[in-house]
């Protein structure tokens, strides 16, 4: 089954959206796939997606140092941040 485009848009706001009310916190693919009810695979398409537009920031260490082999962590990008803080200001 195939997702329309204008949906797909939708579901890239609620992942914004998402990775705003957690920030500073970066989650893991698995945690957004989960609160969005989503594939993980879908998911992860959506967000490199929108990593390259330069709106989210992939993490792949954690807060020890240790690099990730297999899985990435998500946060907004600062810009993307910062027009998520004007919009919910005004």
């Amino acid at each position: 089954m195939r997702i329309s485009r204008q949906k797909q848009e939708k579901i890239k706001e609620a992942i914004l959206q998402l990775l705003f009310h957690t920030s500073p916190r970066a989650l893991f693919t698995a945690d957004i796939a989960r609160e969005l009810a989503r594939d993980e695979e879908f998911t992860k398409r959506l967000l490199q997606e929108l990593r390259e537009k330069g709106l989210v920031v992939s993490v792949n260490m954690s807060a020890d140092g240790k690099l990730y082999n297999r899985r990435l962590r998500w946060r907004l990008s600062s810009a993307a941040y910062d027009a998520y803080k004007k919009l919910q200001t005004t």
